[in-house]
């Protein structure tokens, strides 16, 4: 059973996350960086929220991240850690709870930036408001989307989608397993 929405939606705000900022290229440690970050709706591509950034790397594992836009004026600090095989793994430093970590999260009505932990039962994920139907759905939905870039096979019950070129069939063969298996609840239904 779903549960009432007495919480927000955490999904329904904005959520800053530092692996995809470096991942695109936006933020490069060592370097001097500053952009505008823009929040747009997947399917319609308008723009949500628009705020401007400047971040900064030194060489001691440490730095910061500015954003001004808006109400929005707000430093969060940036830490690293040594991983085992050389490099360094980048995190946020939660403003509120003094935590590492990797996404930070604006829910509706918020003023600043912080991460899960900080806005406690305010929030829930959006699975937490689905049935076991509705999970079922969404289930099979992003692992057919994780085939098929196109939408060709988006639908529970359609064709299965054809496996990647550059998939292995291991891999293949066990997310065609996992689609059926989210479809056969969907047909229970």
């Amino acid at each position: 059973m779903p549960r009432d929405r007495q919480r927000v939606q955490l999904e329904s705000g904005l959520k800053l996350s530092l692996p995809k900022l470096m991942r695109d290229g936006l933020i490069v440690p060592g370097r001097p960086c500053t952009g505008t970050l823009r929040w747009t709706y997947t399917g319609t591509r308008d723009e949500i929220a628009r705020v401007s950034y400047s971040a900064h790397f030194t060489s001691d594992g440490e730095g910061w991240i500015r954003l001004h836009g808006g109400q929005l004026n707000q430093t969060i600090a940036l830490v690293s850690s040594p991983r085992h095989f050389g490099g360094r793994q980048w995190y946020f430093r939660c403003p509120f709870l003094s935590r590492d970590a990797s996404i930070l999260w604006l829910p509706p009505g918020a003023k600043q930036f912080a991460c899960r932990q900080r806005w406690g039962r305010q929030v829930a994920y959006g699975s937490q408001f689905e049935s076991w139907f509705d999970r079922a759905c969404t289930g099979s939905r992003r692992l057919r989307q994780r085939l098929d870039k196109h939408g060709l096979f988006d639908a529970v019950g359609d064709c299965l989608p054809p496996k990647p070129k550059w998939m292995r069939w291991r891999t293949y063969d066990r997310l065609i397993e996992r689609i059926s298996y989210y479809d056969d609840l969907a047909d229970a239904h």
